[in-house]
């Protein structure tokens, strides 16, 4: 899936959303969805085209819900397990046998899925680290931005920043940016010795300079301001082709990520949708609390995906 054209601003998620409606809806593993929401939210997707669920879970549980939710999942696969750990268990299985393109969180804890994922011969991790990506439509900023990681790795060391970039910026090339910027976040702009995140920035900018990092354009370290803004860098004489153009910000730990996430959702106003990364389909890791278009967004971020690994 190539995108040609350029997402209107502050209609960026819905953009997303309406160019996966135009391709093949993705077969996506839905494990136990079991609740009103999980199971309302795979079936807008389905209405909307962007997949064709595989529901998996107690089937009494699930038929239940849709009766009193009024859906109908008639049309749709539905295999029986007695609970939700079998049921991340059998959504990796259907995955490995190709039977399907990307994986659905449903009624059930974020570590018990991705301990079904990362099982040694059970699961479907590759050799990247997991991470997750956050892409926000903010009023403010001239195009998409995506925040990482603000859910998976709670304190990640240098290696793990790797991968967790590498899967960022791949993640961006899906979605139809040539070049993605990668701007390394932490609280000053210059290696500082006693702070660990400056540390990592530089060794990331040297890795990206010898190719253990490919296809992005990495600048750090690089506090918030002059990541965000042209500005800011000139104001504190910083020349960076990252700063105020920035695709991603790799946040120095998981509770930063987070901070700077909700910050943006509840005090900027801005719209969001995420993924998981680094495992052999995409995840669909969306919040119980998630509404219509985030839910949407992330199932349209996880077929750019696939389709674009499919090109």
């Amino acid at each position: 899936m190539v995108i040609k054209e350029k997402p209107p601003l502050h209609d960026q998620l819905e953009f997303f959303i309406e160019q996966a409606e135009k391709a093949r809806p993705i077969r996506t593993a839905v494990a136990h969805p079991v609740d009103s929401n999980s199971l309302i939210g795979a079936v807008e997707a389905a209405e909307h085209d962007l997949i064709v669920p595989i529901l998996i879970g107690p089937e009494m549980k699930i038929r239940s819900v849709a009766e009193e939710q009024n859906l109908d999942i008639s049309n749709f696969e539905l295999i029986n397990t007695e609970h939700s750990h079998a049921a991340a268990e059998v959504a990796c299985e259907v995955i490995k046998r190709g039977e399907a393109e990307a994986l659905m969180k449903g009624h059930l804890g974020t570590s018990e899925l991705l301990r079904a994922v990362v099982h040694k011969t059970k699961g479907i991790r590759t050799e990247r680290r997991l991470s997750h990506v956050f892409v926000f439509d903010i009023p403010n900023y001239h195009k998409p931005l995506v925040i990482t990681d603000a859910a998976i790795n709670i304190v990640p060391d240098l290696y793990c920043k790797k991968d967790i970039t590498q899967n960022a910026i791949d993640f961006c090339r899906a979605l139809g940016v040539e070049v993605p910027k990668v701007a390394i976040l932490s609280a000053v702009e210059k290696v500082k010795p006693n702070i660990q995140s400056t540390l990592d920035a530089a060794a990331l900018c040297k890795m990206a300079d010898r190719e253990q990092l490919t296809g992005g354009l990495i600048d750090g370290p690089l506090a918030f301001d002059n990541a965000i803004s042209k500005q800011a860098a000139i104001d504190k004489h910083i020349v960076s082709d990252v700063s105020g153009d920035a695709d991603i910000l790799l946040a120095p730990d998981l509770e930063a990520a987070n901070m700077i996430a909700k910050q943006l959702m509840y005090l900027a106003n801005a719209k969001s949708a995420g993924i998981a990364l680094g495992a052999k389909v995409p995840i669909i890791l969306t919040s119980r609390a998630e509404k219509t278009l985030g839910r949407l967004a992330s199932c349209a971020l996880a077929s750019h995906m696939v389709h674009h690994q499919q090109r």
